[in-house]
């Protein structure tokens, strides 16, 4: 185990990189799988999450090098149907691999997938799309494992399928575009989610002989085909990286360029970010960010894309620390978002919890908010300009660890933070390169 050892008020300034986007990395593993030719995968982020995906698949009998930023990877053939549960228990898009097992075995034991435990994020939306789609689907409780396969219901389902989810899901989106690639049906997802991670492994998939397009922003239509041969392509960089980065750089009241940030979609938080004051300069190669004058207060409310990312409020409440009045945020993604906030208490921040009202909570929440304990809280209030000061703090999960590596910054004097193995999953190196632009960050093991 480490441990961060941040000595904060350090202004940063220069110019940097992102890495490659986790969220596409991770499912470009998956689409691999789908054929037994190599796919080469260009920029890949080496952070503790997509290793663990890499031994996954070579646990199933695939094959992946790494060199550099570049992955190949080959799975002639398949020897498994089935995912450790060691592995895939940490992870939570481990429930992905079922695509492959599927396409090219027939069947699939997948564990009930981990990761961060930010909510309950069950898998059931992609359940009951694979049961529409004609797969057959049984839960053990007692191994912890999915059954699935192929029904002989699903070849008699006729050249059109058409399912809905009934609520967002980004990885149930993906995991069904994932597994009606292969096949000869035709298979239309209304409701999908939009995020451009989406469009990014549509693109991917595509390149590799697939026939996927959205139809419109909520309708993905998968024609079937035969089989997928090999591609090469590289990944674009991460937009959460990007916001984590462009938040160092205003709230230390420095001024840094973020290369190649302008080609992946961040526009809510560019909004958000001027409305406050942030200074925002895009230009061709990338965009800058830097302090201009006092930040003002803004509050905001998490959403699917095209809204302000869940993956965002972290970081903005450290931001909201430095602006002047009060700031609310509003989590309507996902319901255990908030484990940063006692730790920022530790360092100064004012910061309370509330419930809003809502007039239709059924239509604003992705999860069940009716299942929640009456002292259950979805909303923060952040008060503001707060000077913080030093503290040791523990990281919760991956998001969190940006926002307490931010909050180190932000503040005066030398903070500890510990957990940083949840920030390693997926963030590469992120204290080299907030050091690359003055920040004085040492990884420690703990004693």
């Amino acid at each position: 185990m480490e441990k961060f050892i941040i000595n904060g008020d350090q202004k940063l300034t220069g110019s940097v990189s992102a890495s490659g986007a986790k969220n596409v990395a991770l499912k470009a593993l998956v689409a691999a799988c789908l054929t037994d030719e190599e796919v080469i995968i260009k920029n890949i982020p080496l952070i503790s999450d997509f290793m663990i995906m890499v031994d996954i698949i070579r646990d199933l009998g695939g094959k992946v090098d790494i060199k550099g930023h570049t992955a190949f990877v080959s799975t002639q053939k398949i020897r498994k149907t089935k995912v450790s549960l060691e592995k895939g228990a940490k992870i939570r898009t481990s429930v992905m691999f079922l695509a492959p097992l599927l396409a090219r075995l027939g069947k699939a034991v997948i564990p009930n997938p981990g990761g961060c435990r930010i909510g309950a994020r069950p898998i059931d939306r992609t359940i009951k799309g694979l049961k529409k789609l004609g797969f057959n689907v049984i839960y053990n409780h007692s191994d912890g494992y999915f059954y699935i396969e192929k029904s002989k219901k699903k070849e008699q389902l006729g050249n059109t399928t058409v399912y809905r989810f009934e609520k967002c899901t980004h990885t149930g989106t993906e995991t069904l575009i994932l597994t009606m690639t292969l096949g000869a049906e035709k298979t239309i997802l209304e409701n999908a989610a939009e995020e451009p991670e989406i469009d990014e492994l549509i693109n991917i998939l595509n390149k590799m002989g697939a026939n996927i397009k959205r139809k419109n922003r909520k309708t993905i239509v998968i024609i079937g085909v035969p089989k997928l041969h090999g591609a090469e392509f590289t990944i674009g960089p991460d937009r959460n990286e990007i916001v984590t980065l462009a938040v160092a750089g205003v709230v230390t009241k420095g001024d840094i360029f973020v290369k190649d940030a302008n080609i992946v979609d961040l526009e809510e938080f560019l909004l958000k970010l001027i409305e406050v004051g942030g200074g925002v300069e895009k230009k061709s190669n990338g965009i800058r960010f830097y302090y201009k004058d006092l930040l003002k207060s803004a509050d905001v409310t998490t959403s699917a894309y095209p809204g302000f990312m869940t993956d965002w409020q972290g970081p903005w409440a450290v931001l909201m620390t430095q602006a002047i009045g009060e700031s609310v945020i509003h989590e309507t993604v996902y319901e255990s978002r908030f484990g940063y906030v006692r730790e920022l208490k530790k360092m100064g921040a004012s910061i309370s919890f509330f419930n809003p009202k809502v007039a239709n909570p059924e239509n604003t929440y992705n999860f069940n908010l009716v299942d929640m304990a009456p002292d259950y809280f979805h909303a923060i209030r952040v008060k503001g300009e707060t000077r913080l000061h030093n503290a040791v703090v523990e990281i919760s999960d991956l998001r969190a660890g940006a926002t307490l590596v931010l909050a180190g910054l932000a503040a005066k004097g030398q903070s500890v933070v510990f957990g940083i193995e949840h920030l390693d999953r997926g963030y590469e190196g992120l204290e080299n390169r907030l050091n690359h632009l003055g920040a004085n960050i040492r990884r420690v093991r703990n004693e």
